[in-house]
């Protein structure tokens, strides 16, 4: 049930309360709200519900969604600890995003922790923790004013993202100078990402990663057609899902781990050929509803998704999730602190990577967390395709997201978005 409006309200009366939710009515079909006679007298007689269902829109997310928009226009989120905003400069400065999907429930457990902790920090807190649909460019641009000065930095960062942790030109500058540190004091993190194929610990103690987002496929066996459903990465490079794939492009996130991690395992002809398989972009929330076809356009027979999309597929649909037998691409949730700061930073990063919070990742949101005793339910068979930290610390990774990203785009012949 969402915090602020309930299904069986008006749309008038939620859009009247919350005039931030209008584009996303429009964005999702309901184009006549942009008209305001149309919302006083049609958006008067139908209620969320009706309308979501005349759609045929997932009510559950779409409601999520609506709470995103509202929450970011919010003012800005803090606790009793901290009755100062961020540019007022705070002693700890935590900043990043955090998946869409549990961000809310996140957000609740960190603000009820602050208040259990205001008795015992005589400091002040300043944190920004915002959705990640909202993307990383605000922090990239402090990131980059900062300009090699290591204490205009935030104490940490919370979010996924190759490009903002590794690029050179970004936070990559400071890796080699020991600005930050793991300070989880984890020895060995969860056995689903501590074995023989995968190890998520690195092995220079400066990132830590408290979860991931899996990037998975749904087939959508009405467009298959003959073809075989495909069962790996390698799958959809073959001749026939050229021009057939869905990707989440507009996700950086997942896009970057998706490029990056093809072509560690596939090289510039795995590039080449996912290019070629690209039929259009579509935002992961829209993926769930990806069978439909809207304005024309030719619908794709597999979209790569994150899992938590793929999983929330409704099973009448023709869409099947796909676990990849080559692997789940891991986009990583990274936890990065500055050493510096460690007496005051170590309780926000023990927090972080707690067990109540590593459920919510893994429970909630099926994002799987690397918290030691979290059980992530995973099956043999949902192994996941990772990069490796001898790759990524041998690698420029801003400059090979850039490669990628120009070879993915000439192979699809379509220009940059």
């Amino acid at each position: 049930m969402a915090n602020y409006f309930k299904a069986s309200d008006t749309i008038y009366d939620i859009t009247e309360k919350y005039p931030e939710t209008i584009g996303l009515f429009v964005s999702n079909g309901f184009e006549n709200l942009n008209d305001p006679a149309m919302r006083s007298t049609l958006g008067k007689s139908i209620t969320l519900e009706m309308a979501l269902s005349m759609r045929k829109l997932n009510q559950e997310i779409f409601i999520e969604k609506l709470e995103e928009v509202i929450e970011q226009n919010l003012p800005s989120f803090t606790s009793g600890l901290t009755p100062t905003k961020k540019e007022d400069g705070g002693d700890i400065r935590i900043e990043g995003v955090l998946p869409c999907p549990i961000r809310l429930p996140l957000l609740e457990k960190f603000e009820a922790w602050m208040e259990s902790q205001k008795d015992y920090m005589d400091y002040k807190v300043d944190y920004n923790l915002k959705s990640a649909n909202l993307g990383l460019d605000d922090v990239k641009e402090r990131v980059i004013a900062a300009d090699g000065n290591a204490d205009a930095l935030s104490d940490l960062y919370l979010s996924a993202g190759f490009d903002l942790f590794f690029d050179k030109t970004l936070m990559g500058r400071y890796g080699d100078a020991g600005v930050f540190e793991d300070l989880s004091d984890i020895e060995q993190i969860n056995p689903d990402f501590d074995k023989d194929t995968i190890s998520l610990k690195d092995p220079k103690n400066q990132y830590a990663i408290i979860g991931i987002v899996p990037a998975v496929f749904m087939v959508n066996t009405n467009v298959l057609g003959d073809r075989p459903i495909p069962e790996s990465w390698a799958d959809l490079m073959k001749p026939e899902f050229e021009n057939s794939v869905s990707m989440p492009m507009k996700d950086l996130d997942m896009f970057n781990a998706f490029l990056l991690h093809i072509h560690r395992y596939y090289g510039d002809e795995g590039i080449e050929k996912m290019g070629k398989a690209l039929l259009r972009s579509m935002h992961p929330a829209q993926m769930v509803k990806s069978h439909i076809a809207k304005d024309g356009n030719k619908v794709p027979a597999v979209t790569i998704s994150p899992y938590f999309f793929a999983a929330m597929a409704d099973e009448k649909s023709p869409m099947r999730p796909v676990w990849p037998k080559d692997g789940a691409i891991i986009s990583p949730i990274f936890l990065l602190a500055k050493g510096k700061n460690r007496d005051k930073v170590k309780p926000f990063v023990d927090f972080l990577y707690s067990k109540e919070i590593g459920d919510i990742l893994s429970s909630n949101g099926k994002f799987p967390s690397t918290n030691p005793l979290v059980d992530n339910h995973l099956k043999p068979e949902q192994n996941f395709m990772w990069l490796g930290w001898d790759y990524i610390h041998s690698h420029d990774i801003g400059e090979l997201i850039k490669t990628t990203e120009k070879l993915f785009y000439h192979a699809a012949e379509k220009e940059l978005l």
